[in-house]
């Protein structure tokens, strides 16, 4: 539990509500104020050093913490699945969320959420983002010569789900598909210019099984690989690793972790399949074995995507390239200190 002041801000737009907690846990100012850095900072200033700070994650939290660097010490964004208090209690007019963050941090009790150092990585996961909800938001992949001819796209649209208005979303009137393939070919080309400047982004593409679009994924995402404190807690975020329940006093169970980020687990699992099926290659010929020692499919393939993780992280760390013959032996890789932050 901390004993010093304690500050909560609950960012709206275009007000937002701010609380201070003194060290005795009391709240002793409530503010609402334009959600502004200047406006922020004002709030901020007045309360003695350390003052920590938790901002409920929204839009603008990543803009916040960015811009209070310095200012406070420490300043989180609070997870808000993991802040159950807030969301059954009452009405939410934003004051009271503001002190319950600041008892939940004075508690010891908030997740923070990982937010990016800079504007310009914050900035590249945005295409990468549109580019993954544009290509599979429907479900029905079209190769792009697929839909050149003009005569075959009606049977094409007539493989999305059923409905007018679905389609609709698809079709806008006075939106030709001619149209949305040139944008859609811009902002690919965009996106792959700025993936392929970050050399993490090649040094991952040196992997069988990850091309620039997964590649581009993964640094958007995973951000840096001193995020996770161990492979354990990377496995469990990607959805690859084993997470332990135990109901009372009855028997342990191993499973796969429920709670994982989507859009990393498939990316990593993708990459997986392809490096598999590829052959050729390190994690082909442990797929290969595993399935000749009597293991499923599905564990087989498991574990050749924490094999394809580990190799990620391990080249992404040291800035070293792919070697075949360090895939399973981490002790034979070079480490490298963690860079200051």
């Amino acid at each position: 539990m901390r004993r010093g002041p304690c500050i909560g801000a609950d960012g709206h737009c275009p007000f937002g509500a701010v609380a201070v907690l003194s060290a005795a846990g009391k709240v002793v100012h409530r503010d609402r104020c334009p959600t502004t850095i200047p406006a922020l900072g004002g709030v901020v200033r007045a309360v003695a050093r350390p003052r920590p700070l938790v901002i409920d994650e929204g839009p603008r939290a990543g803009w916040l913490w960015r811009h209070r660097r310095g200012a406070v010490d420490p300043r989180v964004v609070g997870d808000p699945r993991r802040n159950r208090l807030i969301a059954p209690d009452g009405d939410q007019d934003g004051d009271p969320d503001a002190a319950k963050l600041a008892r939940l941090l004075r508690g010891g009790f908030v997740q923070a959420v990982h937010q990016r150092e800079s504007l310009e990585r914050a900035a590249f996961k945005q295409p990468v983002a549109r580019y993954h909800h544009r290509v599979r938001q429907h479900g029905v992949l079209i190769r792009e010569k697929g839909d050149v001819a003009v005569a075959d796209r009606p049977a094409l649209r007539g493989r999305l789900p059923a409905g007018a208005a679905r389609r609709e979303l698809v079709a806008a009137p006075g939106v030709s598909d001619d149209a949305r393939a040139e944008q859609e070919g811009a902002w690919r080309k965009r996106l792959v210019q700025s993936a392929q400047a970050a050399a993490a982004v090649r040094r991952s593409q040196e992997l069988p099984g990850v091309g620039w679009a997964r590649a581009a994924a993964l640094y958007a995402y995973r951000d840096t690989p001193w995020r996770y404190r161990s492979k354990a807690a990377l496995g469990k975020y990607l959805g690859i690793g084993r997470e332990r329940r135990r109901w009372g006093s009855g028997p342990e169970h191993w499973g796969v972790p429920r709670r994982a980020h989507r859009r990393l687990q498939g990316t990593t699992r993708g990459a997986a399949r392809s490096a598999a099926a590829s052959g050729g290659n390190p994690f082909a010929d442990r797929s290969r074995r595993w399935a000749e020692q009597g293991r499923s499919a599905k564990l087989a393939r498991r574990n050749v995507a924490r094999a394809l993780a580990a190799a990620l992280g391990g080249r992404w760390r040291n800035g070293s390239t792919y070697r075949p013959e360090w895939v399973g032996a981490a002790a034979a890789a070079p480490t490298a200190t963690p860079a200051p932050r």
